[in-house]
């Protein structure tokens, strides 16, 4: 048998560890979601809940489960057994919230994995200077110029960097080992 109300109010909870998880609303606590919609459950009762549903839709957001995805996830959930397992209802109210929320979540956890600044533009240049200030031509090494356009917060920013032959091998040898620490971690995982 369908409780209406019971469904209803896993919505909200859901809607509500949203807030707080991936939209930060800080005027969400697990206090304000169990007063609002679970008044009757003991403390302990909410907590199994709350952290329940808060590892499902951590599952589901981390995964960016389309349709399909879902589906297989949430009928998985149903057949658990030892109490653990939802109801049919419960599964239609985490189907419902995601089909209504991925966009948001989605976006939520790429703007919280971006650095900022970030990167909008890079242009770069090699130089050689032919005569110096003094006249001399024997100080005829080549530079390279780089200008970056940083975005941050809205707001573009400019950077120019001028590298010597030295500083550019430097910045080379250190782009080789990053490049080594990203293929050591993605090989051991």
């Amino acid at each position: 048998m369908s409780d209406p109300e019971a469904t209803k109010s896993l919505g909200c909870l859901l809607n509500g560890i949203a807030q707080k998880i991936y939209f930060n609303n800080n005027e969400i606590t697990e206090d304000l979601l169990k007063e609002k919609f679970y008044p009757e459950m003991t403390q302990e009762e909410f907590n199994v809940l709350y952290e329940k549903t808060e590892g499902l839709l951590k599952s589901i957001a981390r995964a960016d489960m389309d349709h399909a995805q879902l589906e297989a996830f949430l009928t998985a959930q149903t057949k658990k057994q030892g109490g653990g397992g939802m109801s049919v209802e419960q599964t239609a109210a985490i189907f419902r919230f995601w089909k209504n929320q991925r966009v948001r979540v989605r976006e939520s956890l790429l703007g919280q994995s971006r650095w900022e600044p970030s990167l909008k533009a890079l242009f770069w240049r090699v130089d050689l200077q032919v005569v110096d200030s003094c006249g001399n031509t024997d100080n005829s090494r080549p530079v390279v110029l780089i200008e970056m356009e940083l975005v941050r917060a809205e707001k573009n920013e400019f950077l120019c960097l001028e590298f010597d032959e030295v500083k550019v091998d430097q910045v080379l040898k250190k782009m080789a080992n990053i490049q080594e620490s990203i293929n050591r971690i993605v090989n051991h995982t």
